[in-house]
């Protein structure tokens, strides 16, 4: 037996050492046996930063947890009382209070049909990866002991994802654990066992009886990840992807013309995202490069003097993403940030390639509003080519458009454009009822403001409106 106390000393780990110090006092006090287990364990071993708390009590655990909550100075508790689980929601880290328990399943759900208490032992077994399958002690005494049942320490050496059963049976009790392996191996830089990674292969299939939402949360974990690749790659190669997201399985295998890409358009994706995750953190950006060419499969077309050509697949997949935003019950900032990115992702790079106009630049910025750093992020993503000499030159042409959208007032200005004279005015002028024809004036002055005809003020525009009334009245 490891202890492993002093691993939590330091400044970093304070709170969470008082927390697990005072769920320690009160075990002892209530004459209760009480193990922190889980990611903290493992993140704490691999000396990585440590965010949630799960305790595991063998006996009663929401109890615990409402006496545990007083003693930490929270109010209430979130008690699941047919699983024996409660959080406590805490400002600093989040902590789960679960009695220890061994679970059976229906083969058609993934939600426990029996739960039944048990001891220390028997509540690590059930759990996914033998790296999960830890706990330490936290009573005064004891704390800090460490009980590694099935050789988690061992494997977080040999960096393998191992089941602490037979992974045909933890992985078909809970499907979803095939996806967690995924995203493990990409977060921590793991390989799957061989008979982990075979097993997944013979059930990707049941992954069908997951809820949507947890793979949508699965899924987005991978996407978090420094190197999401991994994890994609993972998801593809054992057939949970086709079940998952069937419109990046169909990519696989799949080619396109190298002008700056990877002939591969699957290969392409994963490393725009890979490129993505560089550049940013932002797991939306991430999720745009993984989907902006969505629908080249789609659109794929053969032309004998250009090779495969994908004509409108910007547009195809915006439409696209309603379909698959629905599927994976995506948030509507999310689907509308996405289908943003996927239509406009082809505009900066056709920009490059030509002479940039200030026209263009101004639409484009319109166009992408607030989230124009983001299209920007993902386009520089986009180049993939080996060629360094290409490479350099998108990268300068890129920069050439930035320059032109350096001005701050005029970017804060078209985040928000719209005609400096309103409709009603119009009405009044023209002598309209609301209708096309309001509309039609309200386009005008918009597109001599983009293409730089006029000034973005409201004395210009009245003075076009009443110059270009006549006309379109007529």
């Amino acid at each position: 037996m490891t202890n492993i106390r002093e691993m939590l000393d330091g400044e970093k780990n304070a709170n969470i050492l008082s927390i697990l110090e005072t769920a320690g006092r009160l075990a002892d006090k209530e004459g209760m046996e009480v193990y922190v287990v889980g990611g903290l364990v493992r993140d704490l071993m691999m000396g990585l930063p440590l965010n949630d708390i799960d305790i595991m009590t063998v006996g009663e655990g929401i109890p615990f947890a409402k006496k545990l909550s007083e003693e930490l100075g929270v109010k209430k508790i979130i008690p699941f009382k047919k699983f024996g689980t409660a959080m406590i929601p805490n400002k600093s880290v989040q902590i789960e209070v679960a009695t220890a328990r061994t679970e059976s399943y229906n083969d058609d759900s993934r939600k426990p049909s029996e739960v039944v208490y048990t001891d220390l032992k028997g509540d690590l077994l059930r759990r996914d990866f033998t790296i999960n399958a830890m706990a330490m002690d936290i009573l005064p005494d004891t704390f800090g002991n460490l009980t590694d049942p099935f050789g988690g320490i061992a494997d977080i050496n040999k960096k393998i994802l191992r089941t602490p059963l037979d992974p045909d049976e933890t992985f078909s009790e809970d499907p979803l654990r095939m996806m967690r392996a995924a995203y493990f191996a990409s977060k921590l830089g793991f390989e799957i066992e061989k008979k982990c990674r075979a097993s997944i292969k013979r059930q990707a299939h049941r992954i069908d009886i997951v809820s949507w939402e947890r793979i949508r949360d699965e899924f987005i974990k991978i996407l978090k990840t420094k190197k999401p690749s991994v994890g994609l790659v993972i998801l593809q190669k054992t057939g949970l992807m086709e079940t998952v997201f069937p419109e990046i399985h169909v990519m696989y295998g799949m080619e396109q013309t190298s002008e700056w890409h990877h002939k591969d358009i699957f290969a392409h994706t994963l490393q725009v995202v890979d490129n993505a995750a560089e550049l940013s953190d932002k797991m939306e950006i991430r999720f745009a490069a993984l989907v902006h060419d969505i629908a080249k499969p789609n659109t794929r077309r053969i032309d004998e003097k250009k090779g495969y050509t994908f004509h409108g697949h910007d547009a195809f997949g915006e439409r696209m993403l309603n379909k698959v935003a629905s599927r994976l019950k995506l948030p509507n900032t999310l689907k509308e940030y996405l289908k943003k990115l996927t239509l406009l992702h082809l505009r900066p790079i056709a920009l490059i390639k030509d002479i940039v106009t200030d026209s263009a630049v101004r639409r484009l910025m319109f166009a992408a509003g607030d989230d124009l750093d983001d299209l920007m992020i993902l386009c520089r993503a986009d180049i993939t080519t080996k060629n360094p000499n290409r490479v350099k030159q998108y990268l300068k042409n890129f920069n050439k458009v930035e320059e032109k959208m350096s001005n701050v007032n005029e970017r804060d200005a078209m985040k928000a454009f719209q005609s400096p004279v309103r409709g009603a005015e119009i009405m009044e002028i023209c002598g309209l009822t609301e209708g096309r024809k309001v509309g039609e004036i309200k386009e005008a002055i918009e597109e001599a403001i983009l293409d730089g005809k006029i000034d973005n003020s409201y004395d210009a525009a009245k003075d076009y409106l009443l110059e270009i009334k006549d006309g379109i009245l007529q």
